[in-house]
């Protein structure tokens, strides 16, 4: 009798089957979903900004500006400033107080004042629209903040990189090469225009290069050399790394510790990759105290829209930032044009 009903239970019961590869039961499906739908919650929601949409997470802005500074050289070395709309302005003073002697009864005629120039840098809307397929967001194994990062800051540093050296100015920064230039010096020349020393051989160097670039230095104006850098491409940088002074001393010198930029002629050197290649009439190499002399503006926070509705199946993450750079004290970038004068 008792195995009648042993055989009558098993009967009533589904059958059980073998678990397939991969396959996980019901309860640990279960619960990794609620997990993962409260992870994701969390990771892309927030409160929203007055522009709509929703802030990126402090994590993720952090992460994309520490991106930005290995690979945009500009940024590191430029004047940064966080602004709250694209109406920003700068004065910058030039020009100075004159003076002058008198005798002691004589009359004291007036003197000469600074004037102010206003600074207002173009800005533009920078954005990134990376998509992922539903699938790949619903694995647990997929680490969706790390890969907006990367994508996002990707994207963000080679167009702005880019900009702040070329830029047009037209919906975004306005690059300093992209500045008028002129040959005169500081006190002849129009405000907002840049100085340039000719190498005197149309795209090549000329005999005795080291003393053009000494001449680069020296144009520069004391004050502005402390924190003065240079800026090219590797392929400039290969070419000057080979120069060597009369006695058979190496111009270029490579950082003293670890962590520590290379220098030529004591000053440090930056490598940027938008810099133009020496060619006829090429600005291929800049010198200056780019704190002073270039300012990038930007919002404070990233727009970040998750549209999971404009194409099905993918999820799109829709970024944006405002952001905007020109060149704010003319005096402090100096350029090496490769032309015969």
């Amino acid at each position: 009798m008792d195995e009648l009903e042993t055989s009558f239970e098993q009967a009533a019961l589904p059958p059980v089957r073998p678990m397939l590869a991969g396959g996980r039961p019901a309860t640990s499906m279960a619960f990794d979903g609620y997990v993962r739908g409260g992870v994701e919650t969390k990771a892309l929601s927030g409160a929203s900004g007055a522009e709509g949409g929703v802030a990126v997470p402090r994590e993720i802005d952090a992460r994309i500006d520490a991106t930005l500074k290995a690979i945009s050289p500009l940024r590191a070395i430029a004047n940064v400033v966080k602004v709250g709309t694209s109406g920003y302005r700068k004065l910058v003073a030039s020009g100075g107080f004159d003076s002058g002697w008198a005798a002691e009864t004589a009359a004291r005629p007036m003197t000469a004042t600074p004037t102010f120039n206003e600074v207002a840098p173009p800005f533009g809307e920078l954005y990134a629209n990376p998509a992922a397929s539903q699938a790949m967001l619903d694995d647990a194994m997929f680490d969706v903040e790390a890969w907006l990062a990367d994508e996002i800051a990707r994207e963000f540093a080679v167009a702005e990189g880019a900009a702040f050296v070329n830029g047009s100015g037209v919906n975004r920064p306005k690059g300093f090469l992209a500045s008028t230039t002129s040959s005169a010096g500081d006190s002849a020349r129009p405000f907002g225009t840049l100085q340039y020393l000719a190498m005197g051989a149309a795209g090549a160097f000329a005999a005795n290069p080291e003393e053009k670039l000494i001449d680069l230095v020296q144009a520069l104006r004391a004050p502005y050399r402390q924190g003065a850098s240079w800026v090219m491409n590797s392929a400039t940088l290969a070419r000057i790394r080979k120069f060597k002074t009369s006695e058979g001393q190496m111009l270029w010198q490579p950082g003293l510790a670890a962590g520590q930029p290379a220098t030529l002629l004591g000053y440090p050197v930056v490598e940027a990759e938008d810099m133009p290649d020496i060619a006829a009439n090429s600005l291929a190499i800049a010198f200056g105290n780019f704190q002073a002399g270039y300012l990038i503006a930007e919002r404070g926070e990233t727009q970040l829209l998750r549209d999971p509705y404009s194409n099905k199946p993918f999820v799109h993450f829709y970024a944006s930032k405002r952001l905007g750079g020109m060149v704010s004290n003319s005096e402090a970038i100096k350029l090496l044009k490769f032309s015969a004068n």
